[in-house]
Parts: structure tokens; sequence; C-alpha cells
């Protein structure tokens, strides 16, 4: 019994003191100060399980088609996903430089990441990341599949494939204009 009490009070101290600490503003919320390691390493551990309890949506049917991954690079581009992530020849916004933790390079991540998973965190973004939810941002649901399909070839996209594959549709020919009126003859 003495040693439940024992454990129940160093907790009892534990809260307390980790009450201190935090909410007495101790712990610095500064973007320029480094998390402790325990801090980091809570984030990761909750971030990693959240993802992984939540992203349970199914695959559209069409989801690698080629074109669906040249969609979904035109999204990125235009959802604004290269300003914080870069992508094949397109260097990060110098803003992204201050958001912390840094944004991850894409590249890297997608790897060891289910599309579930990739379409869960941009659909609903990820708390104290900096990582907006872009469904509260208005995209759709096909929108972002279409990103989540580029984001699992894009360790194999070209700089080339992706200046092409976003750049801007040519203009429409214009309608040929009528041809004018003939002149009136006089008699």
């Amino acid at each position: 019994m003495r040693i439940l009490a024992a454990i129940g009070a160093l907790a009892i101290i534990g809260a307390a003191i980790a009450a201190v600490f935090f909410f007495g503003g101790f712990f610095s919320v500064a973007g320029t100060a480094e998390d402790p390691a325990i801090v980091k390493w809570a984030l990761i551990q909750v971030r990693t399980a959240s993802i992984d309890r939540n992203a349970k949506d199914t695959l559209p049917v069409n989801f690698a088609e080629p074109a669906n991954v040249q969609a979904g690079a035109r999204e990125f581009l235009e959802h604004g996903c290269a300003n914080c992530h870069g992508g094949p020849g397109v260097t990060w916004a110098k803003y992204s430089e201050g958001l912390h933790p840094d944004p991850p390079d894409l590249k890297d991540v997608v790897k060891d990441r289910t599309p579930q998973q990739l379409f869960w965190v941009i659909k609903n973004g990820i708390n104290m990341t900096g990582m907006p939810s872009f469904a509260l941002a208005g995209a759709k649901d096909d929108e972002l599949w279409k990103i989540v399909a580029f984001l699992k070839q894009l360790p194999s996209v070209s700089d080339a494939d992706f200046k092409t594959w976003t750049a801007p549709a040519a203009p429409a020919p214009a309608a040929a204009s009528p041809p004018p009126p003939a002149p009136e003859s006089k008699p």
C-alpha cells in the first residue's frame, strides 16, 4: 500500500511541476526556440498515432492513373503546397523558413506514408506545425486525392515533367471572325 501511495504522491508532484513549467511561462513558445527533446518526441508520437488511427479513407478507383498524377501536380502548385514544401525545380518560399517545425521535404516523407495517411494530413492539417486543413480552405476530396497521387510519384518526378505538368494551359485560339460584308453594288 505504501508503494501505491508513494507512486501517487510522485505523480501529483510531477503534475504540479509540469503545470508550473508550462502554465508559468517557463516553456518558450517562440518559433526561434528549439523544443525540448521530450516535447519533440511526444509531439511526433501523438501525431503519428493520430494519423495511423484516423487515416481510413478508401482510395479512388482511378487513383494512380497518369492523368491524375499530372492533375495532382497542378493542384499541388495551385493550392500553394510548393510554397512550404518546394517541388521538383521549385524552391520553398522564404517565409517557410520561419515555420517551426520545418516543413518536411515531401520526397522523403511520402515513401513512409500510405496514400490514406497523406490524404488525411492534407485534408485535416496538423495542429502546432503550420500544416493547414485544405478541406477547411475549400479544397474538394477529388482535388486532394490527385495531390496524393502526385505525391506518391514525387520522388521520381523530374524538374522538366513538373514544369510541363504545371504550365498554364495555352490560350484557346480565337474564333475566326466573320468575313466583312460584301460591298453593295449600285445600279
